[in-house]
C-alpha cells in the first residue's frame, strides 16, 4: 500500500511504497501500458502559491511521451500515449523515428528512437487518435524478430513492451495485416467522451468517513487552487487474448468510485477536473428511426435539403439507364439505407416513390424524381412487405452464423441478402450434409423457444463494444455502435433492421451448400415468409409435373430419368440420319449440272456439324459454297467454304450482311446470323466477286 502526505492528507494507493519526499511523484513512476494495464499513480499539481510547484513545472517543460511497442513478422508497432495531442510531428527514417507534440496542458513532448534494425520508411505510416499516436513501421527484413526496439541495449524509463499485443508469430500474418489496415482506422474513432458520472453517495462529509479513502482525498484535492489533473491506470486483470467481461465490470466499478466533478474514461481511467458550471458534453448522432423501431410503418418528419442528382439503374433487359431526379435529406428517416449486406427499403415520401436510399455519413439520401422543398413536413411510409422480409432474412443470418460457429467453429466471412434466397459465406472448404442438418435443427429449436432479440446503442469507447462479434465499422461511421443481441445466443455489431423475437422468423430452411470462392463454402437459406412462398412454388411445380408425367409426386424422378434416356436415344438417331442426309446432299450438289461458281443451300433443320459434313464431302477449293440452317427469316447459322483467299475476303462481309458474327481459317468461315432473310444479298455479293475474278483473269 502506497502512502504519501499531500496537504496533510494521507493518500493510500495500490502499488509498493514511495518514500515521502518532493520526488515521490516523478512524471513516470513505473513503466506500463497507456490504457488499462499496470501503471502507478501520476499526480501533477500547479498552484500559484507554491514556488516548488512552479520550479517543478519549469523543469518539466519538455518531457518524453510514454511509449509502448510490440513486434510482428512484418511490422513493428509503436504507440505514443498522449491524450488530446496538438502540433504532432512524426518523422520515420530508415534507422530512427522522431516524435514530438504538445499535450492538453501545453507541455512539449519529444521522443527520438534509434531502431534496433533498418526499416522501410516509405512503407510505414502513423495514425492519430484522441488518446494516442500509433506508428506502423515496416521492417526491412521481414520475419526477423526484434529482441528490443532500440539500437543500444539500454531501455529508457518511458519505453515499455505492450504485453497485451505481444504474441507468438505462428499463423499471425493475417492478423497483422488486419491491424495495419483496420485497427488504425478504428483508432480514429475512439474519441467520444463520456459525461461525468454522478457520485451523490460521495457527498457524505461525516467524521465517521474514512479520511484516507481515495474519495475523501480526491474531494480535498479538488478544492485546491489552480488546475489539477490526475491520471492513473489500474491493472484490472491479467492480460487476456480476448476482451474480458470481468475486467470490463471492474472498470465500471472503478468509475463509480470517482467523485463528482471528475470524469472517468474506461480503459484509460483518466480523471480531469471540470468546471462545476459546465454540464455540456458531446452528443453522439442518433440512429435512424428505422433502426430504433424496425416495426414502425409510417411517421412524420421534415425535409432538410433537396438537390438535383442522377441515379443509375438496370432494366429487365440488362441495359443500364440514368434517371434524373433529386437527393432528399430528412431530419430522420423510416427508410433503411443499404448497408451491412442488407438492401435498402422501398417506400414513399408524401406518396412520392423513393427509388433508392443510401447512407452518406450520418445522414440518408432519398432519391426521388420529384423535388421536395426544405422545411416541408412530410409523411414517410415504408413498403412493409419488403421491410419485414429483410428483417426476417437478416435476423435469420445472425442466428445461423452464431449456431454454425458454436456447433462446428464455422466462421462467417460475408453474406448476401438476395432477391429470392440469401447466402452465407463460411470460412471452410466444405460443410457436410450432417452439419447442415444439425444447424437447421438447432436454429429452428431456438425459434420455437421464442428468444428475445434486443438492439442497444453503445458509444464507441464503451468496453462492451470489444466483446461483441463484428467485422469492423465503415470508414465513414458516425454516431453510436448498434449491438444486436439474441438472448443467450449471440451479440453482434450491426446496422440493419431486425425482428424483436425469434418467433417472428417463423421457420428457417437451409437449401444446401455450394462451393464458394477462395476455398470457402456458400450456404443458401430462406427464412419466414420466403419459406412459405418457396413451398407454394414447389407445390405448384409438383402439381404441374403430376399432370404432365401422368404419375404421382413420388414417381416424378424416375419418370424424368426415363424421358431423358429416351431423348438421348432419339437425339443419337437423329444425328445419324442428319449425317447420312448431309452425305447424300453433298453428292447431289457435286453431280448437279449447275455445279460451279457459287452454290447455295438452306435447310431449316441442321447444325454446324451438318454443314461441315457437306463441305467435307464436296471438298472443292474452286467453288464458293454458302450453306445456312435455321429460320428462313430469323436467326440461324451459316458457313462459307471455298478458295482460302476468297473466303478470307468475303467471310467478314457475309457476317456483316447477315448481321451476325463469325470466324474462320483455311478456306472456311462460319458463325451465327440474326437476319437470314438477307441470304439473297449474300448470294449476289458472292456472284459479283466471282464475276470480277473471272473478268480479271
Amino acid at each position: 500500500m502506497l502512502s504519501q502526505s499531500l496537504s496533510g492528507v494521507q493518500i493510500p494507493w495500490l502499488y509498493g511504497h514511495i518514500p515521502p519526499s518532493s520526488k515521490a511523484f516523478p512524471d513516470h513512476i513505473r513503466r506500463g501500458s497507456c490504457w488499462g494495464r499496470p501503471q502507478y499513480l501520476k499526480i501533477a499539481v500547479s498552484a500559484s502559491d507554491s514556488k516548488r510547484h512552479r520550479v517543478a513545472g519549469a523543469a518539466m517543460a519538455r518531457q518524453h511521451a510514454r511509449t509502448l511497442w510490440y513486434d510482428r513478422p512484418k511490422y513493428v508497432f509503436m504507440e505514443f500515449c498522449v491524450e488530446d495531442s496538438t502540433d504532432v510531428h512524426v518523422l520515420i527514417e530508415d534507422h530512427r523515428i522522431v516524435f514530438s507534440c504538445k499535450n492538453a496542458d501545453g507541455v512539449e513532448l519529444y521522443n527520438e528512437i534509434e531502431f534496433y534494425a533498418k526499416v522501410n520508411s516509405k512503407d510505414s505510416q502513423d495514425k492519430r487518435s484522441g488518446r494516442s499516436i500509433t506508428c506502423f513501421v515496416r521492417k526491412w527484413k521481414e520475419k526477423v524478430a526484434w529482441p528490443r526496439l532500440t539500437k543500444e541495449d539500454i531501455k529508457p524509463v518511458w519505453l515499455s513492451v505492450d504485453f497485451d499485443n505481444w504474441r507468438d508469430w505462428e499463423g499471425d500474418e493475417e492478423v497483422e495485416l488486419a491491424q495495419v489496415e483496420h485497427y488504425a482506422e478504428l483508432l480514429k474513432k475512439v474519441s467520444i467522451k463520456r459525461p461525468p458520472p454522478g457520485m451523490d453517495d460521495l457527498d457524505d462529509d461525516s467524521d465517521s468517513a474514512d479520511a484516507t479513502s481515495p474519495s475523501k482525498v480526491f474531494k480535498q484535492l479538488l478544492g485546491a487552487p489552480g488546475r489539477l489533473q490526475i491520471a492513473f491506470s489500474v491493472n484490472l486483470s491479467k492480460p487476456h487474448p480476448v476482451p474480458c467481461p470481468r475486467a470490463s465490470a471492474r472498470r465500471r466499478a472503478l468509475s463509480e468510485d470517482c467523485p463528482a466533478g471528475l470524469s472517468v474514461r474506461p480503459r484509460a481511467v483518466q480523471c480531469a477536473r471540470v468546471p462545476a458550471f459546465s454540464a455540456s458534453r458531446e452528443t453522439a448522432a442518433m440512429a435512424f428511426r428505422c433502426q430504433r423501431d424496425s416495426y414502425a410503418r409510417e411517421f412524420t418528419t421534415t425535409v432538410v435539403s433537396c438537390r438535383p442528382a442522377e441515379l443509375q439503374t438496370e432494366g429487365s433487359n440488362g441495359k443500364k439507364a440514368v434517371l434524373s431526379g433529386f437527393q432528399v435529406v430528412l431530419e430522420d428517416t423510416l427508410l433503411f439505407p443499404e448497408g451491412g449486406g442488407q438492401p435498402d427499403d422501398h417506400g414513399t415520401i408524401n406518396d412520392i416513390s423513393v427509388l433508392r436510399v443510401t447512407r452518406r455519413g450520418a445522414q440518408a439520401d432519398h432519391f426521388t424524381q420529384t423535388a421536395l422543398a426544405p422545411g416541408t413536413e412530410v409523411q414517410v411510409r415504408v413498403d412493409w412487405e419488403r421491410r419485414f422480409d429483410h428483417m426476417q432474412q437478416h435476423s435469420g443470418q445472425h442466428l445461423i452464423t452464431a449456431v454454425a460457429d458454436h456447433l462446428f467453429g464455422l466462421k462467417t466471412t460475408s453474406w448476401e441478402l438476395g432477391r429470392l434466397r440469401s447466402v452465407i459465406e463460411l470460412d471452410s472448404p466444405s460443410v457436410t450434409a450432417e452439419q447442415v442438418a444439425a444447424i437447421e435443427q438447432s436454429v429452428n429449436e431456438k425459434i420455437r423457444d421464442r428468444l428475445p432479440v434486443n438492439v442497444r446503442e453503445l458509444s464507441l469507447d464503451d468496453p462492451e463494444v470489444e466483446q461483441v462479434r463484428g467485422r469492423g465499422l465503415p470508414d465513414d461511421h458516425a454516431g453510436p455502435v448498434r449491438v444486436v443481441t439474441i438472448e443467450s445466443v449471440d451479440s453482434n455489431m450491426c446496422c440493419g433492421t431486425h425482428v424483436s423475437n425469434l418467433s417472428d422468423l417463423q421457420v428457417i430452411k437451409i437449401l444446401g451448400t455450394e462451393k464458394g470462392k477462395k476455398n470457402k463454402t456458400n450456404l443458401a437459406f430462406l427464412a419466414g415468409n420466403r419459406v412459405l412462398k418457396w413451398m407454394e412454388r414447389s407445390h405448384g411445380t409438383e402439381k404441374a409435373l403430376t399432370t404432365l408425367l401422368k404419375c404421382g409426386a413420388e414417381d416424378h424422378v424416375e419418370a424424368v430419368k426415363k424421358l431423358q434416356n429416351s431423348t438421348k436415344l432419339l437425339q443419337k438417331n437423329n444425328l445419324n440420319l442428319l449425317r447420312d442426309l448431309a452425305v447424300h446432299i453433298a453428292h447431289s450438289l457435286r453431280n448437279s449440272p449447275d455445279w460451279g461458281g457459287v452454290v447455295t443451300l438452306h435447310r431449316k433443320e441442321g447444325d454446324s456439324e451438318f454443314m461441315n459434313i457437306i463441305a467435307n464431302e464436296i471438298g472443292s477449293e474452286e467453288t464458293l459454297l454458302f450453306l445456312t440452317v435455321g429460320d428462313e427469316k430469323g436467326a440461324g447459322l451459316f458457313l462459307l467454304a471455298g478458295p482460302a483467299e476468297a473466303v478470307e475476303t468475303l467471310g467478314p462481309r457475309v457476317a456483316e450482311v447477315l448481321e451476325g458474327k463469325g470466324a474462320g481459317k483455311k478456306g472456311r468461315f462460319q458463325g451465327k446470323a440474326t437476319k437470314m432473310s438477307r441470304r439473297a444479298e449474300v448470294q449476289a455479293l458472292l456472284q459479283d466477286y466471282i464475276s470480277t475474278q473471272s473478268a480479271e483473269e
